[in-house]
């Protein structure tokens, strides 16, 4: 446990020298107060659509940080030649793949804190009520999908060859479960023999990460979920982050490094 966690300091500190989290962080602020300076918040539905577009900026926002930095890790580390010294320590290919991947989530972590921080302050001083348990159970299970797209992203960048690739290829299947991956079903139903029968098995197989996507609960100021609803879905999505850990390691093990 304490090489993982040297190795997540790393990650941290690392993300600390980068600009990727400032400019998106600043833009996101810059975006949010500019909406929040027209004086249209008496109107319930203006507030609910600024709402709407703020937590849009911020899904988006944590999707690039999430999967740009994850998909650099390995690559860079072998680019930089610094997986060889790293592995001639006392340290495992799992225990490098963990620290990874620990260090990119609690990266993500504090972002997301960042941003939920920003938005529910800027929307109480307009709405002059905060409600943190709403605020506490959407960080947290958006916390929570973000590990199993950073696990995704992590087993992603052994098995592409770049960067680049592995972070565009990420972005579309993130972007293609969280638009039409609750839809799979229902077009299941229209379609014929064999096909009906693949597509529920790609409905059951992929992490459904819209679960995750309770940004409703803010914007029309709902009651909290219950808390045992929000158990079952992080039980659901860490199943899916230690099955592609799982995969990522195995992975790993086998590939040679030069």
């Amino acid at each position: 446990m304490r090489n993982i966690l040297a190795v997540s300091s790393i990650v941290i500190k690392e993300m600390y020298r980068r600009k990727d989290f400032y400019v998106l962080f600043i833009l996101t602020v810059l975006i949010c107060v500019v909406m929040a300076s027209v004086n249209i918040f008496h109107d319930k539905d203006i507030v609910r659509y600024l709402k709407e577009i703020c937590l849009l900026l911020i899904w988006i926002a944590s999707l690039v940080i999430a999967i740009t930095t994850t998909a650099r890790q390995i690559p860079a580390e072998k680019e930089n030649r610094t997986l060889f010294p790293l592995l001639a320590k006392p340290l495992t290919r799992t225990q490098l793949l963990l620290g990874k991947f620990f260090g990119c989530w609690i990266v993500c972590g504090l972002a997301l804190f960042c941003f939920y921080l920003f938005f529910g302050a800027l929307a109480a001083s307009r709405e002059h009520h905060w409600p943190l348990i709403n605020y506490a159970q959407a960080a947290g299970l958006h916390w929570v999908m973000l590990g199993v797209i950073i696990a995704m992203t992590l087993l992603g960048s052994l098995v592409f060859t770049a960067p680049s690739s592995n972070a565009t290829i990420s972005f579309v299947v993130v972007t293609g479960i969280l638009l039409l991956g609750r839809h799979l079903n229902k077009v299941a139903l229209t379609l014929p023999e064999p096909r009906q029968t693949f597509l529920y098995t790609v409905y059951y197989a992929i992490p459904h990460l819209e679960l995750g996507d309770i940004r409703d609960l803010i914007i029309h100021d709902w009651p909290p979920i219950p808390w045992m609803v929000c158990t079952e879905v992080t039980v659901y999505a860490l199943a899916y982050v230690a099955a592609f850990l799982f995969a990522a390691c195995l992975v790993f093990r086998r590939r040679a490094l030069n």
